[in-house]
């Protein structure tokens, strides 16, 4: 498979690990748009949030118990933001599931 998130997974590409267990690896993002910017992907290749059905949904579950937990973690009480893109319009660049954790900063809405 020719997925950067895989191989990040698979050990293949290096990343700065902030969490990982057996369902779930999260990241620093190499390109943070907040003073925190991590990456909280399924180890498990789902390809997009348009593709988690019964089968696969339990892992989405995790991925917000982890960034609950994260959060705690790294004394992020003022808040963050976790988001998801989803296809080419959604701004999708990696296809792979991916949720990017942000804090540190105030986060304007609508992101720009």
């Amino acid at each position: 498979m020719d997925c950067l998130f895989c191989k990040i997974v698979a050990g293949d590409i290096p990343c700065t690990k902030v969490y990982e267990d057996d369902m779930v690896l999260a990241f620093k993002d190499i390109d943070p748009k907040a003073p925190f910017h991590i990456l909280i992907i399924p180890k498990n290749h789902i390809k997009s949030a348009a593709e988690i059905n019964g089968e696969n949904s339990e892992v989405v579950a995790h991925i917000f118990e982890i960034a609950a937990k994260i959060a705690k973690d790294e004394n992020l009480e003022k808040g963050f933001r976790l988001v998801t893109n989803c296809g080419e319009d959604g701004g999708q660049t990696v296809s792979h599931l991916h949720f990017h954790m942000l804090a540190g900063r105030s986060l304007a809405w609508p992101p720009g």
